[in-house]
């Protein structure tokens, strides 16, 4: 399941994203993804570590979101997932006065082949904390791992979720693990219609993309879920 936030959280999630321009939209020269997939929006969640304030006033919510959703003492360690959800898990236990760890996608090769690099001990409750889900496959992976070394890992983090691949939060839900955003991609849209970054064009584009992106990307000469499934 999802679990949204505040609608003023998302709002200002959504009008911050925007100002630094982590939220693109390009309808009429759609981006193309490594999946294939093609999308009239991208999103950038990585610039953020480049703007302090933003960086402060994403963490701060993101700290009352979780506190709110999950009680302020429900977690024992802060895990990022490799590697853009590093810098935010770190940030994130430093406010919640927590241990930090970090998952890496495959074990390390060499060494303890460790694929946790932290302490994590037996019993401990995790929260994993990525930038940016899209259909929340990742997080299966790092959940998998958390689990393996005995951690409880049933909540996971991101500050934007695309918010229109359903089938991805039913994999993750089945799994046993809830996510919780800041902002999704209709956040997005009403702070960019709110501010003028669209045209009504671009914004009828942008809806009949989250609308239905599995249409969208194949009229576009793109990929959709049951090519890369």
């Amino acid at each position: 399941m999802t679990t949204p936030g505040s609608p003023e959280r998302a709002r200002l999630t959504a009008r911050c994203l925007l100002q630094i321009e982590a939220l693109l939209f390009r309808p009429e020269n759609p981006f193309t993804f490594t999946s294939g997939r093609v999308s009239p929006v991208y999103v950038d969640c990585r610039k953020i570590i480049s703007f302090p304030r933003a960086r402060k006033a994403l963490m701060a919510m993101a700290v009352d979101q979780v506190g709110e959703a999950c009680g302020f003492e429900g977690f024992d360690v802060i895990a990022g997932g490799e590697t853009a959800g590093i810098p935010f898990a770190a940030w994130m236990a430093e406010r919640m006065g927590l241990p930090m760890a970090y998952v890496r996608k495959k074990p390390k090769g060499f060494g303890r082949n460790a694929r946790i690099e932290g302490v994590i001990a037996p019993s401990d409750r995790v929260l994993l904390v990525e930038d940016l889900a899209t259909d929340g496959g990742s997080k299966l992976g790092f959940v998998e791992a958390l689990r393996e070394a005995g951690a409880e890992a049933e909540h996971s983090f991101v500050i934007f979720h695309y918010g229109i691949f359903p089938e991805g939060i039913q994999r993750l839900s089945e799994a046993g693990v809830a996510l919780h955003a800041l902002a999704t991609w209709w956040d997005a849209l009403a702070a960019a219609e709110d501010l003028g970054h669209l045209d009504q064009k671009g914004l009828a584009a942008v809806k009949t993309f989250l609308e239905d992106p599995n249409g969208w990307s194949k009229a576009h000469g793109g990929k959709t879920s049951t090519d890369l499934t």
